[in-house]
C-alpha cells in the first residue's frame, strides 16, 4: 500500500482505520446486502447510522441539550446564505469580523440581506492576525455576530471567544471543528464543511441554539431553513448518506483516540513540531504572526517564488502532497488535520532542512 502524506486543505487525510472501516462495509453494509450509498435514508439501517452520528459529536462536542445538530448540504459556502436568512430578523443588523477569504465571502453575502458592518479586519496585515475586540466593538442590536474561527489560507486561528454580551455568536468552524474543545454553549450557531476534518466532501454540519430556530425570513429557500431541517431530522430530503456514514465513523475513532482533549495535545504537539522548525531558521518565514497561527493550516514561505514552486514539486515527489500554497499568501501551506499523523510532520521537516541546504539562496 503507498500512501502518502496528503498535506491538502481540503478534501483533506482520512484517518487509516476509517478508511479500512467503509472499506470492509462498502459491498454489504452489516448484513443488509447494500451498500450505505444504495440503501434508503429511510431505512431502518440509515437511521441508526444518522441517530448515532448526532449522538457521537453530541457526546464528543460535550454538545448541550438546547442545540440542534443537523447534518445538511451546500458545504459552509450555503450558509453565508442561509445565516442571514435564519437569524437577521429583528433588528435586521449583523455584524462581522474579516479575517480571511471565507468571512470576506460571507460577509459580501450577508450584505444583500440587511444592515451589515464590518466591525474589524486584518486585511491591513494581510490577514495575518486576528482582531482584539470587546463586547463595546459590537452593535448590541445586531441579531448576531459572525467569524471564520480558523481561516485555512492564512493560517491563523482565533486565540479567544469574542465577547459579543448578549448577541449571539455565529462561527465558521469548517478546518478547525474537532480538533480541540470548544465550550458550545458561548456560540449561538457553530458551522462546518466536514471535507477538512470529519468526512468526505458533501455534509455540512450546522450546530445550533433552539431559541435561534423558527424565526427565518418568509422568502427563505425551504431548504435553508433551519426549522424544516430540524423539524425533518435533517432528512428533509436526501441527505448526503454517505458522508454522514464516514462521519461517524470518524467520531467513534476520535472517541477510541481519547476524544478532544487527547486530540488537542496531539494537534499542539505536531503544530509545534513544524513551527519550532520555523522559529530556530532563517531559510523560511512564517507570515502568520505567533498569538494567532493555527495547528490546523501552517504556512511558509521561502521569499523566492522559484524556490517555493521547486519546493512544492519535490516534496511531492517524495510523498508529500499538495503543498503549495494559496496564491493569496503564495509558498507552501501545510494542512495539519486530525488525520495528519506525527510521522507526517517529522518527514516533511526533514525534507525542508534537506532541501534549505541544498537550495541556497546565494
Amino acid at each position: 500500500m503507498n500512501r502518502v502524506f496528503n498535506f491538502s486543505a481540503g478534501p483533506s487525510m482520512l484517518p487509516l482505520p476509517v478508511l479500512e472501516k467503509a472499506q470492509a462495509d462498502l459491498i454489504d453494509y452489516q448484513g443488509t446486502g447494500m451498500s450505505v450509498m444504495e440503501m434508503s435514508h429511510r431505512s431502518p439501517a440509515f437511521e441508526t447510522i444518522i441517530n448515532d452520528a448526532q449522538a457521537l459529536i453530541r457526546q464528543l462536542m460535550n454538545i448541550p441539550d438546547n442545540y440542534k445538530v443537523l447534518f445538511l448540504q451546500g458545504g459552509a459556502s450555503t450558509q453565508f446564505s442561509a445565516v442571514p436568512l435564519n437569524l437577521m430578523n429583528k433588528s435586521n443588523k449583523a455584524d462581522y469580523v474579516i479575517t480571511g477569504q471565507f468571512s470576506q465571502k460571507a460577509y459580501e453575502e450577508a450584505r444583500k440581506y440587511g444592515d451589515i458592518k464590518l466591525v474589524a479586519s486584518s486585511k491591513d496585515r494581510n490577514n495575518t492576525y486576528i482582531p482584539q475586540l470587546t463586547s463595546a466593538d459590537f452593535r448590541s442590536d445586531a441579531d448576531y455576530v459572525h467569524i471564520c474561527f480558523n481561516n485555512t489560507i492564512f493560517g491563523t486561528k482565533w486565540n479567544y471567544i469574542p465577547d459579543t454580551g448578549d448577541v449571539p455568536l455565529v462561527a465558521d468552524m469548517s478546518s478547525c471543528i474537532l480538533s480541540e474543545p470548544y465550550d458550545v454553549s458561548k456560540f449561538g450557531v457553530i458551522y462546518a464543511g466536514a471535507q477538512k476534518n470529519v468526512a468526505p466532501a458533501g455534509v455540512t454540519i450546522v450546530i445550533v441554539r433552539d431559541d435561534l430556530i423558527g424565526n427565518s425570513r418568509k422568502d427563505i429557500p425551504v431548504m435553508l431553513d433551519y426549522k424544516t431541517q430540524a423539524d425533518n431530522d435533517s432528512m428533509y430530503n436526501t441527505p448526503p448518506c454517505w458522508s454522514i456514514y464516514v462521519a461517524k465513523l470518524v467520531f467513534e475513532w476520535l472517541i477510541e483516540e481519547g476524544g478532544l482533549e487527547a486530540r488537542k495535545k496531539l494537534n499542539e504537539k505536531k503544530a509545534g513540531l513544524l513551527y519550532d522548525y520555523l522559529d530556530n531558521q532563517t531559510y523560511y518565514t512564517a507570515p502568520a504572526e505567533k498569538p494567532y497561527r493555527s495547528i490546523m493550516n501552517v504556512t511558509f514561505v521561502t521569499g523566492n517564488p522559484d524556490l517555493d514552486a521547486k519546493f512544492a514539486k519535490e516534496a511531492g515527489a517524495q510523498g508529500l502532497k499538495n503543498i503549495k500554497g494559496h496564491r493569496s499568501v503564495g509558498g507552501m501551506r501545510a494542512s495539519i488535520y486530525n488525520a495528519m499523523p506525527y510521522e507526517g510532520i517529522e518527514k516533511l521537516v526533514a525534507f525542508m532542512e534537506k532541501f534549505a541546504k541544498e537550495n541556497p539562496k546565494g
